[in-house]
């Protein structure tokens, strides 16, 4: 995480605690997991857990962030000069050569496939999405050429955000659930055109 987010010891401790969480949400359901559980997988005491955590459901929310935290800081990359139908195939590629990368996201496409059955790990998700469309907000003022405050820059941000979080759970439920696979050029290709079918602005283009 501290590649992402320069996040402290303690922020890597919490995501260490957040892969044994969601490992074992993963093996036996979230309702048969206990903080005891989540403890002895992380070695660490029960109480260090909730010093960590504000619920049982929160244990996930740090790897699902590291990824939704980690493609907006490959968007804060986008040259200008670029559409992102042009950009995100070569960023992608080395998003995806990041071995924290996809550990995690792997780990987070099989949450994202069992959210139907587990609802009450379906706040954790929003919980990161929100954090990414904070990012975004930046990330479209800089190539809309306003101010962060503007409401059509926030607006653009939200849609976008959105868009994202249904492909990745799409074919996240595709994948896991349904067998189906999905190449890295389809994949990047479903979230270009989602990102551009929901920007209310002009930023997919090259911009001045």
């Amino acid at each position: 995480m501290n590649k992402v987010t320069g996040g402290s010891r303690r922020d890597m401790a919490r995501l260490d605690v957040s892969r044994h969480a969601a490992r074992l949400f993963l093996k036996n359901g979230f309702d048969a997991t206990s903080g005891d559980d989540i403890a002895a997988a992380a070695g660490i005491s029960k109480r260090t857990v909730w010093r960590y955590f504000r619920s049982k459901e929160a244990c996930i929310e740090p790897v699902l962030m590291f990824g939704e935290l980690s493609f907006a800081a490959l968007l804060r990359k986008w040259p200008k000069t670029e559409s992102i139908e042009t950009y995100l195939p070569k960023a992608v590629v080395e998003f995806a050569s990041d071995a924290d990368v996809v550990r995690d996201g792997m780990l987070a496409v099989r949450i994202l496939a069992i959210l139907h059955r587990e609802p009450a790990l379906r706040s954790s998700w929003l919980m990161a999405c929100h954090a990414a469309e904070v990012q975004l907000i930046g990330i479209v003022a800089d190539r809309a050429g306003r101010s962060q405050d503007d409401f059509e820059v926030r607006l653009c941000a939200a849609a976008t955000a959105a868009a994202i979080r249904l492909v990745d759970e799409e074919i996240s439920m595709a994948a896991i659930n349904d067998g189906l696979q999905f190449g890295l050029d389809e994949t990047t290709s479903r979230i270009a055109a989602a990102i551009r079918t929901a920007s209310i602005l002009p930023i997919c283009d090259p911009v001045s």
